[in-house]
């Protein structure tokens, strides 16, 4: 059975994910206790399920200190089980109530422990963020800040139909005008970079775009800092693979984040796909100029 476990903070897209899941055949659980994993999973197997999605968050606070040690006895007992954290930042989750007016499912928690009156929005979101701090670690993050729910339909499709693998390297450019992704595990700074967007003909493009690519190609500077930033990746990722991390994500900005950004991470996600799984993502390559 392949098992995806959806985690992370509230307003952050998780019900979008489920969603995308259920309409590509997964069987989805809202809200399961971590301690259930392990019944539920061998249930569904006999019943003749292979694809299982839960989704496991604040709501199942008591539990979620089991989660880690349930996640790890499904590994052992065989099961292809894959954590998606999806987080943003606080302004963006701020925002996001703002828009639908709900009641965060913190509020009654930081109510009844004795708050002497209503916890803030951010208040709550704080204390989520806090709550669910150990659970980031245990697999791929998502930071849906700016994203578009469509593309996160894209990028969850993606993550579960990538194959097994040891480590999968996430490469994703963006533009520092809109903020570093929170999920980054490792950022680099492309603005230095000939800039192709002072060339009236190549602005409209993008580092997609094979004028553009035939721009940054001709530049000795951005071969030179492609090759530094592979060579730092590869000295490296060998420790992140020992110390269990299944996925890293490489985060490559410009100012823009249609032009530079968009070329190194193409060019990086071409040399490391012989050494891990390998996704790309470029988060404001449709924006606006």
């Amino acid at each position: 059975m392949r098992l995806v476990l959806v985690t992370g903070m509230s307003g952050s897209g998780k019900s979008v994910a489920i969603r995308l899941l259920e309409d590509i055949g997964y069987y989805c659980i809202d809200n399961l206790p971590g301690p259930f994993l392990p019944e539920v999973c061998a249930f569904l197997t006999a019943a003749g399920h292979n694809d299982l999605a839960v989704s496991i968050d604040a709501r199942s606070e008591a539990t979620l200190s089991d989660l880690p040690n349930a996640i790890a006895g499904l590994r052992r007992a065989g099961y292809d089980v894959r954590v998606l954290f999806l987080t943003a930042s606080t302004t963006a989750l701020v925002q996001r109530y703002a828009e639908t007016r709900r009641r965060h499912p913190m509020s009654q928690r930081l109510a009844a422990e004795g708050a002497q009156q209503e916890p803030t929005l951010i208040e709550c979101i704080e204390a989520e963020r806090e709550l669910l701090a150990p659970l980031d670690g245990l697999g791929h993050t998502i930071d849906t800040g700016d994203l578009h729910p469509n593309t996160l339909r894209l990028w969850v499709r993606e993550f579960v139909d990538s194959p097994r693998s040891h480590v999968t390297l996430a490469f994703e450019s963006f533009a520092f005008k809109h903020g570093i992704p929170v999920a980054a595990d490792l950022v680099f700074d492309v603005r230095n970079l000939p800039n192709p967007y002072y060339d009236p003909r190549l602005r409209p493009l993008t580092g997609l775009d094979e004028p553009v690519v035939a721009y940054l190609t001709s530049a000795p500077l951005v071969g030179e800092m492609i090759d530094d930033i592979s060579r730092f990746i590869d000295r490296w990722l060998p420790s992140y693979v020992a110390d269990n991390r299944h996925y890293v994500t490489v985060a490559v900005g410009c100012t823009g984040g249609r032009h530079r950004s968009p070329y190194v991470v193409e060019q990086l996600a071409q040399r490391f796909r012989s050494q891990a799984h390998v996704l790309v993502r470029h988060r404001s390559i449709t924006r606006g100029k």
